[in-house]
């Protein structure tokens, strides 16, 4: 990788007209959410009762982990030091891998108990929003993670290309709207 170079934002061009488009997506269900709610506040904090804040909060530190470890594996390539620091930026994004990983069971675990409750899209419009929004999430997280697998691929085959900045900036957007979306969804009341 270049370090010469200084490009900023990061990554190519095409992901930042992505993440901003997901990100207007992203907030546009919050906005919407965040209304519905004010017209229905005792229904939508007793359905937030319902959720497994346990799980919300091992997911957000897991992904926030997961970043941490992106950034250190961009920051060992652009060093560009020693074969022995390239092979630990790998197992970084093992790591992030596996945290990500970590993140999809949980969520699964958490629909499949919901489901089991008898708790679905049309159980009411709390549920509506926490399932079309974190299933929408989910599916980035999928995405994410198969980006990192082949960020990983790349860097264990000594491929360092801008692919790796963009793959970065993908996953800290995905990291991002959970942040945002953890409280948002199982805490504010």
């Amino acid at each position: 990788m270049d370090s010469s170079k200084s490009n900023y934002p990061p990554g190519d061009f095409g992901i930042w007209l992505i993440i901003y488009i997901e990100l207007i997506t992203f907030g546009a269900f919050f906005i919407g959410y965040a209304f519905t709610r004010r017209l229905d506040i005792e229904l939508f904090n007793n359905s937030q009762q319902l959720l497994n804040k346990e799980f919300g909060l091992i997911n957000t530190l897991a992904l926030i982990t997961s970043s941490f470890f992106v950034v250190k594996t961009i920051e060992m390539i652009k060093l560009n030091e020693t074969l022995e620091k390239i092979s630990k930026a790998s197992d970084y994004l093992l790591v992030s891998i596996s945290l990500g990983g970590l993140f999809l069971i949980l969520k699964c675990i958490e629909f499949y108990q919901k489901f089991s409750e008898g708790i679905n899209l049309g159980t009411n419009k709390f549920f509506m929003f926490y399932f079309i929004m974190t299933s929408f999430h989910f599916l980035h997280v999928v995405l994410g993670v198969f980006i990192l697998l082949v960020m990983y691929k790349n860097t264990k085959l000594g491929i360092y290309t801008k692919g790796l900045e963009t793959g970065a900036s993908y996953w800290h957007m995905v990291d991002l709207v959970w942040i945002i979306l953890f409280p948002l969804i199982y805490i504010m009341r």
